[in-house]
């Protein structure tokens, strides 16, 4: 399809006076064309269309019938039926009353344009952008950030029934694309092994019985495998996608010990990170937060949250489930830049944190951190009953370390710590602190009668006591107060945009519904925002609002 930008024609007199008596009062679609205009411009996607060709739709239409399209959590055809049949939208749309709208297949056709094109960022840019000039968004100010986990569109799968899924996925895929190789080196028991969709409820109860059903699985993979190798197997197949996916699956889940395949224990099995889940979608991985555990991803919203200006979210992160949060922080706050949008104070939870992040995203962005660092776990501090590391005084020049009872330090050991940091082991004299009457306050360690901390680099040290000794106070307590606020916005896009559930596969395109979602609960937050409508408060308890009011 090509695409000829033309300009944007008002609303069709006819569609604004039959949508006006419709809607005496407006709504949010009417609300929104009225106030932002339509928002994008053709121009904006034209690389995303070749130079000849069927004429296309207009994109700044497919874009907003996207925003539409997850802020009602319409289908693909329901949108499209919406475009035909609902006044609003047509105002929205500019279109004529009578235009027949397009068959629901644009719309996907539209994303894969957008991912192809890795322009799907530009549903949201495009619209902070517009926010900027109307003044309703400012850098500089203060923003929050929370994440929440997203369930991939495929089935959860235990490892048994993830290998036999993926061995019939491959055998169904060979049937399309080399059905007579397939004839020739299939066996005839595969039919009703791998027939039909492979459940938990079917396979063997008995651990016994799984492991002997586990293994023949294993061997047909394996025999299958083999085939696919041989000289005289065409080279082609074994460039098959599912082909790949089941070479991996199985180094993955068997292993050869003694000529013999065998079953990988749990402990010599990849981390989640790189484990294969499904072989319906690659980027879907395993994680666990305290009692929640899924398959698929985790997005990160991050939004404004001034007291007299709408709450707007201002960057979106789409990551594979087992990535940690604060593996995103300076992601979040890189994008916030390209965006000219960093804040002054960024509110996250303890995830977000740790000693390097808040030195790195003052020192790199000019942006305070404001979170809950991680306790210091060793037991001087659990306890409080001993000297902990942050009650040594450190001459980072002298590299050198006091302790509280005025001993100085004999060791200064640069070095690179379980999760990757760079520390300081610092070791003390053992003729120091046998002789000390505060040895018991430090160490209860018979074999290594010293003390020895473990600190971060000089700035990120300092800055992770500086931020403990904030949490504090009132002034943290009631700044850290208003994170709670960005749990609003997750519960509104899982309660009524369904966050939590992919609609696609692959990452890519999960990313693209986030986006659009991001961008739907903007249209959304504002138009209340310029309602009048105040922002939401946190809900109290009957019991609350009886003894404590005012809280």
């Amino acid at each position: 399809m090509t695409l000829k930008p033309q300009p944007i024609s008002p609303v069709p007199e006819e569609t604004a006076r039959i949508a006006r008596a419709a809607y005496p009062k407006g709504n949010v679609y009417m609300h929104m064309r009225d106030e932002l205009g339509t928002i994008y411009e053709d121009e904006s996607f034209a690389a995303l269309f070749p130079n000849n060709g069927q004429p296309a739709e207009a994109p700044w239409r497919l874009a907003l019938v996207t925003i539409i399209q997850f802020a009602e959590g319409l289908s693909d055809r329901q949108a499209a039926d919406a475009v035909r049949g609902r006044i609003d939208i047509k105002y929205a749309l500019s279109l004529d009353l009578t235009d027949p709208g397009f068959d629901a297949s644009v719309l996907s056709e539209f994303r894969a344009r957008l991912i192809t094109g890795h322009a799907e960022e530009q549903l949201l840019t495009a619209m902070l952008t517009l926010f900027k000039e109307r003044g309703w968004l400012k850098a500089r100010g203060k923003q929050r950030t929370d994440s929440t986990h997203v369930l991939a569109k495929i089935r959860a799968i235990n490892r048994l029934v993830c290998v036999g899924e993926t061995l019939r996925h491959a055998l169904n895929c060979l049937a399309i694309v080399a059905p007579e190789w397939l004839r020739e080196h299939s066996q005839p028991e595969w039919v009703d092994r791998y027939g039909v969709r492979l459940e938990d409820s079917r396979l063997p109860s008995g651990e016994e019985e799984r492991q002997v059903w586990v293994q023949s699985v294993g061997q047909d993979g394996a025999s299958l495998l083999s085939a696919l190798c041989e000289p005289e197997a065409p080279y082609w197949l074994r460039e098959v996608p599912a082909v790949e996916i089941l070479r991996r699956v199985w180094v993955q889940n068997y292993q050869w010990s003694e000529g013999k395949l065998s079953w990988r224990s749990v402990e010599n099995i990849p981390p989640a990170a790189l484990y294969i889940s499904s072989p319906y979608d690659l980027d879907a991985h395993y994680s666990k937060k305290r009692t929640t555990s899924w398959v698929g991803f985790k997005v990160h919203l991050t939004e404004t949250c001034e007291k007299d200006s709408p709450h707007l979210i201002t960057h979106v992160e789409t990551t594979t489930a087992p990535v940690t949060d604060d593996a995103r922080t300076a992601t979040i706050h890189e994008g916030l830049k390209r965006k000219d949008l960093l804040p002054e104070q960024h509110i996250v939870d303890t995830g977000y944190v740790d000693a390097q992040l808040l030195h790195s995203s003052q020192q790199d962005y000019g942006i305070d951190l404001v979170g809950p660092t991680h306790p210091d776990v060793k037991w001087q501090a659990q306890q409080k009953t001993g000297f902990e590391a942050g009650q040594f005084s450190i001459n980072w020049q002298a590299e050198q370390a006091i302790c509280p009872e005025g001993h100085t330090s004999i060791s200064w050991t640069p070095a690179i710590d379980n999760r990757k940091n760079e520390v300081i082991k610092i070791k003390f004299s053992s003729k120091d602190c046998q002789s000390c009457p505060s040895r018991p306050l430090c160490t209860h360690s018979t074999r290594y009668p010293r003390r020895t901390i473990t600190v971060r680099r000089e700035q990120p040290h300092q800055a992770l006591q500086r931020a403990r000794a904030r949490a504090t106070t009132e002034e943290f307590k009631t700044l850290y107060a208003q994170r709670a606020g960005v749990e609003g916005t997750i519960s509104q896009g899982v309660r009524v945009m369904g966050l939590r559930r992919s609609r696609y596969i692959g990452q890519e395109k999960t990313h693209l519904q986030h986006l659009a979602t991001a961008a739907a609960m903007n249209i959304v937050r504002l138009m209340r925002w310029l309602d009048g409508v105040p922002h939401a408060q946190t809900r109290q308890s009957a019991l609350v609002q009886l003894l404590r009011p005012a809280a």
